[in-house]
């Protein structure tokens, strides 16, 4: 299996920022760690291993970025607005940064974010934000409500990082066609403590009439990594 490390001192950042390369080509998967992880999350909880077949077959090839969620909605240290605007600024690292590093890597137009937890928020919100750079995502176990972190901190920053919020305010045709060419997969898990948060996604995305689908594991586990594997490999086609 090709294994790759890589890292740069992201302008958009201002700091050292780290990231993973599976396989060599096939089509690309940008992955986001959850809220306590990191850019080696996937690998060290062996989903990596579970698609070996992907990558060394060329099918996939993997892209796991480092977070920063604790530089922004979980920084305690800081006020929220300092919380959304390092957000903001993540994303841009993703869209200038990231983006055009996985198309110099890879030439195969199409692309998938994944990701569990806040990194499910990340996953679905780039999307939702950037459309036209989206082509699939796989959000498991995920919540898209970000006023949890913010102690009830409101301004055009968190309104348009909180898709609850700005989805079901969305009028722009264009943009919603848009978004309705992404292939978006919600998914949950039996006793899955975010399942009421991804149902309540699923509604949003249903009230603009968005398709996608909303998919729950007949599965209970105490440790959602023992289904992630089966849950993320089995929706990447």
């Amino acid at each position: 299996m090709q294994r790759e490390y890589r890292k740069w001192k992201s302008p958009t950042l201002g700091r050292e920022m780290e990231m993973l390369v599976f396989g060599k080509e096939g089509t690309p998967v940008l992955i986001f760690p959850t809220e306590q992880g990191n850019f080696f999350e996937w690998e060290d909880q062996g989903i990596m291993d579970v698609v070996e077949e992907q990558i060394d077959l060329g099918y996939n090839q993997f892209f796991c970025v480092d977070g920063l969620d604790n530089e922004s909605f979980l920084n305690k240290d800081v006020d929220p607005y300092t919380r959304v605007i390092r957000e903001n600024q993540y994303q841009m690292y993703i869209k200038d940064e990231v983006m055009p590093f996985i198309q110099e890597y890879n030439t195969n137009p199409y692309l998938i974010t994944a990701g569990t937890g806040l990194g499910a928020y990340h996953s679905l919100v780039f999307a939702l934000k950037y459309p036209k750079l989206v082509d699939k995502v796989l959000a498991i176990s995920g919540y898209y409500d970000i006023n949890v972190h913010l102690n009830g901190f409101k301004d055009d920053n968190s309104y348009y990082n909180n898709p609850i919020e700005f989805i079901p305010n969305l009028h722009d045709e264009e943009i919603l066609r848009e978004i309705s060419t992404i292939d978006i997969r919600l998914l949950s898990y039996l006793n899955d403590p975010n399942r009421d948060a991804t149902e309540k996604m699923s509604e949003i995305l249903w009230l603009k009439f968005i398709d996608h689908e909303h998919y729950v594991w007949e599965e209970e586990t105490k440790n959602p990594w023992t289904l992630i594997p089966s849950m993320f490999k089995d929706n990447l086609f």
